[in-house]
């Protein structure tokens, strides 16, 4: 595919920010001493006096936005993934979602693409345990643009949202304004040959594999399902019964991911042939953001073998 313009989704994140910023005075930020890394350094410039470094104390952050989500405030605590979900996984659970506060919660640094830190940042289980929080909507946009778009979304949603995003700059694919409809999956192309339903930094490789795949005469419809919970079953649906078959994409354990929310789904609905691609149940290693997600088969080269090995073509 031509080249295109590179955007991290951290860098929407923090562009929307600021915007959001700029409109309503009830939003505060929180970092866990990361602020240029998950840029909410952004906000920080602009209003100084709406941001707070919590320091090296995740739990200890979730806890403060609890509190000032209780307050009447409208809270984004932001760190890397692995100790947003991980760390703090007990004050989320208990002290956010138990009594479903309107707590924002900005992940970035999620899924292989952390590259070199190696497998101790390297966080693939984070769908799995926001997904498994009664009332938590998890999203994971595709883009910077997107990544912008949802971060609004989630600011006018009254409840706790956890937004993934990623270390890595993608291809920008989505174009300025774009309209995020929490619970709304995206068909960016068509076809019925098969779906591939990925999100994240997947969604560009599953739109390469798609493109090859149409060279060698197989259509395949690509869905960008960027928001996990709640996820848009109406596309699901729509998409086995037309294409027949179906493959997910995630940068994410094909356990506990968007995966199994379309295998659980379609196994008491539309029962329907999956195929998951992911991390499959290991940790990962360090090395060059690309080099380890071709390592892993999170590429458009494995999307496409495994769509031609499931067709048997």
């Amino acid at each position: 595919m031509a080249d295109v313009k590179k955007m991290a989704t951290r860098e929407g994140y923090g562009k929307a920010l600021v915007a959001l910023g700029k409109e309503h005075d009830d939003i505060v930020v929180l970092d866990a001493d990361l602020a240029g890394s998950t840029k909410t350094g952004m906000f920080a410039k602009e209003f100084p006096d709406r941001h707070f470094n919590c320091g090296i104390a995740e739990a200890d952050m979730m806890c403060v936005a609890a509190g000032l989500a209780a307050s009447g405030l409208t809270p984004f605590a932001s760190s890397f993934a692995m100790f947003a979900s991980g760390r703090a996984y007990e004050q989320i659970r208990n002290s956010i979602g138990y009594p479903a506060l309107n707590v924002k919660i900005g992940a970035s640094h999620g899924g292989m693409s952390v590259g070199e830190d190696g497998a101790s940042h390297q966080c693939c289980e984070d769908f799995a345990l926001m997904r498994s929080i009664p009332g938590m909507v998890v999203i994971c946009p595709a883009d910077g643009v997107e990544a912008e778009a949802a971060t609004k979304a989630a600011y006018a949603y009254d409840g706790p949202v956890y937004l993934r995003m990623g270390r890595l700059a993608v291809p920008v694919f989505h174009e300025e304004g774009f309209q995020f409809q929490i619970g709304k999956g995206e068909v960016v192309r068509e076809g019925s040959d098969i779906a591939i339903i990925a999100n994240g930094l997947m969604v560009y490789e599953a739109m390469k594999a798609g493109q090859a795949l149409a060279e060698a005469g197989i259509r395949a419809r690509i869905i960008n399902m960027s928001t996990i919970k709640p996820l848009d079953e109406e596309l699901v649906l729509q998409a086995a019964r037309e294409c027949g078959k179906i493959i997910t994409c995630e940068e994410h354990s094909v356990v506990g991911g968007l995966g199994e929310a379309v295998c659980a789904f379609l196994s008491e609905n539309c029962p329907t042939p999956v195929r998951r691609i992911g991390v499959n149940d290991v940790f990962g290693c360090s090395g060059p953001a690309y080099e380890v997600l071709e390592k892993f088969g999170l590429c458009a080269d494995n999307i496409v073998k495994v769509t031609r090995d499931f067709l048997g073509k």
